[in-house]
Formats: C-alpha cells, sequence, structure tokens
C-alpha cells in the first residue's frame, strides 16, 4: 500500500473535506477520491460517512489514524534515513514541547549541530503524550520535557534548570501581579501542584496557555503579568517592556532528556546529553530579536 494512501486519509480526517484535503496535497478531488476507496476496498470497511454538508470518521475510520500516523510517521523517518546514509550521514531525530523550544531547545540545537559534523537533524514540537509514544514507538530518539517520562523502556535523566520568573508590564508586587490580567502558564504536572501550594488563595487567573510565547504575546500586547523562563524575558528586561515582581523568587524548573535504553544512536545521544548539559539556557532567536527592538 503506498504510503500517499494513508497521507491522504490523515489529510481527510483533519479536514473533514475532500476539496479542502485535495488543495493542500496538491491533487485533485477525484484522487483524492480514490484514494479514500482503495482504503476502504483494502480494509472492506467505510472510513468515513459522507453527509452533504459534513465528512465524519466512522469507527472503523477513528481506529485506523493512530495506525496511519505511525506509518507515515514511519516510512517518512525510514526514507531520510536512508537518504543520509547514502551520504554516510547519520540522522537524529529530537523534539521537545513547544515550551522546551522557545526557551531552551532552539539554542540547544544550534551548539548542537555545529558539535556534530555530518549528522542531520530533525527537530519536532510535540506534545508530551506524542513524546513518550514516539519513543517508544522508535519514530523519536531524544525528547526533552519538564516532567520525566516514565517507561521501563525509557533512560531519563535530568540535563538543565530553567529559572521561571514573575513578569509584569509595569513595576508591581505579588499581589497585583496575581490579580491584574495574570496569565497562567502550564510548565508541567509538578508546576501545577507547586503553583497551587505558593498561590493557594489567588484569584482565578485572566488567561490559562500551554506555551509561553502565547502569555508573552498576550501581556505585551494587553498588560498584565506571568511566570516565564529568565532566557526568555531577559531581553524584553532591558528594554524595559517588562519588569520582574518585587518580592517572588525565582522558581527552578528541570528539564528532562529521554531517550530508549536499547537504541541504535545511543552512543551520539550519550554524546550530545553531555553536550546539552554544558549549555546555558537561551531563548530563540528570534524571541531575542523581538526584546531587543522593543
Amino acid at each position: 500500500m503506498d504510503v500517499k494512501v494513508f497521507k491522504t486519509f490523515l489529510e481527510v480526517a483533519r479536514t473533514r473535506h475532500f476539496g479542502r484535503a485535495a488543495e493542500n496535497l496538491y491533487i485533485t478531488q477525484a484522487a483524492v477520491s480514490a484514494r479514500i476507496k482503495q482504503l476502504e476496498s483494502f480494509f472492506d470497511s467505510a472510513l468515513f460517512v459522507r453527509n452533504r454538508n459534513s465528512i465524519q470518521l466512522t469507527t472503523s475510520g477513528e481506529r485506523l489514524v493512530p495506525y496511519a500516523e505511525v506509518m507515515v510517521s514511519t516510512l517518512e523517518q525510514a526514507k531520510n534515513e536512508l537518504a543520509l546514509t547514502n551520504h554516510k550521514a547519520l540522522q537524529l531525530t529530537m523534539a521537545g514541547t513547544p515550551n522546551i523550544w522557545d526557551a531552551y531547545l532552539q539554542h540547544c540545537l544550534s551548539k548542537v549541530t555545529d558539535a556534530f559534523g555530518g549528522y542531520g537533524f530533525l527537530a519536532e514540537a510535540l506534545s508530551r503524550e506524542q513524546l513518550n509514544r514516539n519513543l517508544l514507538e522508535r519514530t523519536l530518539d531524544m525528547a526533552f520535557a519538564f516532567d520525566p517520562l516514565k517507561s521501563e523502556e525509557l533512560v531519563c535523566k535530568q540535563v538543565a534548570d530553567l529559572i521561571l520568573v514573575l513578569v509584569s508590564t509595569r513595576p508591581c508586587d505579588q499581589s497585583e501581579a496575581l490579580s491584574d490580567k495574570y496569565v497562567y502558564v502550564d510548565w508541567g504536572t509538578r508546576f501545577a501542584s507547586e503553583h497551587a501550594e505558593r498561590h493557594y488563595r489567588m484569584p482565578p487567573p485572566y488567561l490559562r496557555t500551554s506555551t509561553g510565547r502565547i502569555a508573552l504575546d498576550f501581556i505585551l500586547d494587553k498588560a498584565g503579568a506571568a511566570y516565564l523562563p529568565l532566557s526568555i524575558v531577559e531581553p524584553f528586561l532591558q528594554s524595559k517592556q517588562l519588569y520582574l515582581v518585587e518580592g517572588v523568587e525565582p522558581w527552578n524548573r528541570p528539564i528532562y532528556l529521554s531517550y530508549r535504553k536499547d537504541s541504535g544512536s545511543l552512543e551520539a545521544i550519550i554524546k550530545i546529553e553531555e553536550l546539552v548539559k554544558e549549555i546555558d539556557p537561551l531563548t530563540a532567536f528570534s524571541l531575542q530579536q523581538i526584546g531587543q527592538l522593543g
């Protein structure tokens, strides 16, 4: 079965529309319909309910989605690795949550690629659940997260500390910051419990988000406060776009690296592990530039 058929299935499942799927894949709508029919014939099961104004996955279609995702991801990785092998290079795949990329991993990637000449790298932003699943399914070599990934098949080690600071768009104290457009950012499971203990009497946050960059953009635009990595806010502190909230201690968040115990790239992964331990957290280059232009 051609992997293009599974890619088409996933695109229709995502868009719920044959026409939009065709546009996104740069093929005709007739080709989309033909590929879906081919897949339904292969599995002898309807994958979509085709109503006049909407397309919905059947129960069989819902069950096929995770398998199709694994198949497409695995074949793409195999294709990349075989292409690199022909050029005598090793492909390494690393991933982290969006928060990890902005505050730490983007800078690490720059340093790692400089130190590992002849290697090819694939960098992805994934959820914590996807990190764990992709490691176990061998479609990912290294995963960075704020909470340890727990599995007997994985090695999980702390490689860095990220310093969170409470910042506001105006000089203020803790009480003012937490009561006036405070944005709660999800920095992991442990952070959630510690935050509840530290600020148990505070009013509900003005906004909740899973991404530090969303919080940063929001408070810079609308004013407010949030716990953000010092590595991200330093340029904005220097330009007086943000201020440290008075009387609030910095908050250390550990960063964990996870990988399979039996990884075929274990030697390279261990070298990267030792390298990233020596790299100070520094925000993504684009955020540095934005802060300095403020």
